[in-house]
């Protein structure tokens, strides 16, 4: 399944606006649904989402479309507001919500407190499900890494090795040799 996050800022302006975005969404990247982040302040467009056709997932707990009105990048503590958001989000319509960045305690209180799935990033072991973004689990981010990020591989390590060798490589006219000339 694939979900594409709703582009900032249409999850804030006018719903018809909203969900002329996302239709224009499913129909250009033939995914199968939307991300929007947040929950009971965002029920009424989930709802108008789903009852056009379009499947939505909520996101609640760290935002980053709205990092800068949620106080930064922050762990969210307050259980029953994030309790709350999910709720209302399903209750609109919300086929799963996606928990970012909360404490175990939180993302356990959510799941337990939803029928439909919880996708946890950053939300502790208790979520239906897990995602970490490609660039993190692959060692492409560079600078400041969330606690919630595990590095499986140091793929940055790799691609500076080989741009080197290639810089290295025209630098001293190797690049292009015969093999890759006609």
């Amino acid at each position: 399944m694939v979900v594409v996050d709703l582009p900032f800022p249409e999850g804030q302006r006018e719903i018809s606006r909203s969900v002329d975005c996302a239709a224009r969404v499913l129909k250009e990247t033939k995914c199968h649904a939307v991300k929007l982040e947040g929950g009971a302040e965002q029920a009424e467009r989930i709802e108008t989402l789903v009852t056009a056709g379009i499947p939505v997932m909520a996101h609640v707990g760290l935002r980053p479309q709205n990092i800068h009105v949620d106080g930064g990048y922050r762990v969210h503590r307050e259980i029953d507001s994030l309790v709350t958001d999910a709720l209302a989000a399903e209750k609109a319509g919300a086929f799963a919500v996606l928990v970012e960045c909360v404490t175990v305690d939180a993302g356990k209180a959510i799941t337990d407190a939803v029928a439909v799935p919880t996708i946890g990033i950053g939300a502790g072991p208790h979520t239906t499900g897990q995602v970490l973004v490609t660039n993190d689990l692959i060692g492409l981010t560079q600078g400041y890494t969330p606690k919630f990020v595990r590095k499986i591989a140091d793929a940055s390590s790799l691609i500076r090795d080989a741009a080197t060798t290639y810089r290295d490589a025209v630098d001293d006219r190797s690049f292009p040799g015969a093999s890759e000339s006609f």
